[in-house]
């Protein structure tokens, strides 16, 4: 396989798995957690007395899996993701939480693109870490302010996106090295 088709399959791939986290994440919401609120959300514990909403997990995933449509794809491809995936968040979200679902995940994809870009082909590792975190905290200023009005849950909400990225980091400096030795380079 051409250095190319690898590129854009490894990239049709992260593009698929990044749209797969959206409806999932609300799903672990509603199904899966270590306790599950009557008419609210299922919580799984992130840290020592600290919990949030299962779906919190998908939400650092797909951050981190923006990043990699736009190493393979380009800039242009993440873009089109971003407004895809605000748009499937709008449609998958609860109706109660399509405008503060659709919001967050827009601004905070935004975000991740911004910081992201300009770091990405010298400091990879550095670029997913920083544009994620960026990103998973406006994500979870937004999606409180908007739904609840509150930021109440603030910190679990980043500590349970920051794992996700966190695990992430030991892949994509495999994934970097594995590049330059392939001589693949980014989109």
């Amino acid at each position: 396989m051409s250095l190319d088709r690898r590129r854009q399959t490894e990239g049709f791939l992260c593009l698929i798995a990044f749209g797969a986290c959206i409806p999932l994440a609300n799903w672990l919401i509603g199904n899966v957690g270590t306790v599950c609120v009557p008419k609210g959300p299922c919580l799984i514990p992130v840290a020592p007395g600290i919990t949030a909403p299962s779906g919190v997990l998908m939400v650092g995933l797909a951050l981190v899996l923006r990043d990699l449509v736009q190493r393979r794809l380009g800039a242009g491809f993440a873009l089109i993701a971003i407004a895809a995936g605000t748009l499937l968040s709008a449609l998958v979200a609860p109706p109660a939480l399509v405008i503060a679902s659709a919001g967050a995940f827009l601004f905070s994809e935004l975000v991740d693109f911004a910081v992201y870009t300009p770091l990405q082909r010298r400091r990879l590792v550095l670029a997913v870490f920083a544009s994620s975190a960026a990103g998973l905290v406006i994500d979870s200023l937004v999606f409180l302010w908007l739904a609840f009005g509150s930021l109440d849950y603030l910190g679990g909400q980043i500590i349970g996106k920051a794992w996700m990225v966190l695990l992430a980091l030991p892949l994509i400096a495999w994934l970097r090295q594995r590049d330059e030795r392939l001589g693949l380079a980014p989109a």
